[in-house]
């Protein structure tokens, strides 16, 4: 895990916080005592823990947004299109690189210091388009000038999303071996708890730059987390 100076912010503002990740991230930065407001589409803000704010705007569109999200100075960015897959071509486009694009337009035009942004393990053999697409993500962050970190997690695993699981000895079986055993790391599960422990861990230890977090970095920061006592999700 790289390191970094602890720097506890007050205010996050999130996008994609009534998804799968971003209800459990939510509920854990509440717990923790920050102040955290999230981006919805109209209609949507019942999907919110009690305590966050709702920022009623278009993830896709930062002039929708984005006078709305100061004073916080770290933005965390989960909005993407739900259960990837091959098929799902189009909504990358015009979802997750929509959104990231209006994510990080909205962060320069703010106080926003920090820019936490989930993507995808990368190189792998499937699911090139969604790949594709969140690496031109990655560079947008990196031509931005923003300080991010850039997490890199394959698949979550949590309620609704644990049929990888049949693939457990696949990942054990590949470790074993020198030819495979950087690719089974790489694209490795991580579970939801792992996740969120994860994302809290980018917030509280904001970067100076720009900090990839591969799948063991994920699962380090869980393990940290588990060690002060943390919740599972």
């Amino acid at each position: 895990m790289p390191s970094a100076e602890c720097r506890v912010p007050s205010q996050i503002f999130i996008t994609g916080g009534t998804g799968y990740i971003g209800r459990a991230l939510t509920r854990e930065l509440v717990r923790r005592g920050h102040s955290v407001r999230a981006l919805v589409r109209p209609g949507r803000d019942a999907n919110l823990e009690a305590a966050v704010g709702a920022v009623v705007g278009d993830a896709l569109r930062a002039e929708t947004f984005q006078a709305a999200v100061p004073p916080a100075d770290t933005m965390v960015h989960l909005v993407g299109t739900p259960r990837p897959s091959p098929a799902k071509a189009a909504q990358f486009e015009e979802v997750d690189l929509a959104s990231i694009k209006a994510a990080v337009s909205a962060a320069r035009a703010s106080a926003v210091r920090h820019l936490v942004y989930v993507s995808v393990a990368h190189p792998a053999p499937v699911m090139q388009a969604y790949i594709a697409v969140r690496q031109i993500g990655e560079d947008l962050i990196r031509g931005s000038g923003l300080a991010a970190t850039i997490l890199r997690p394959w698949y979550v695993l949590g309620p609704g999303h644990r049929w990888p699981y049949v693939l457990v000895p696949l990942y054990i079986l590949a470790g074993w071996f020198p030819r495979t055993r950087d690719g089974a790391r790489r694209l490795g599960l991580v579970t939801l708890a792992q996740m969120v422990a994860a994302l809290v861990y980018a917030v509280e230890h904001p970067a100076t730059g720009v900090r990839i977090m591969e799948v063991p970095d994920i699962r380090e920061a869980a393990r940290g987390a588990a060690r002060y006592g943390a919740p599972n999700t």
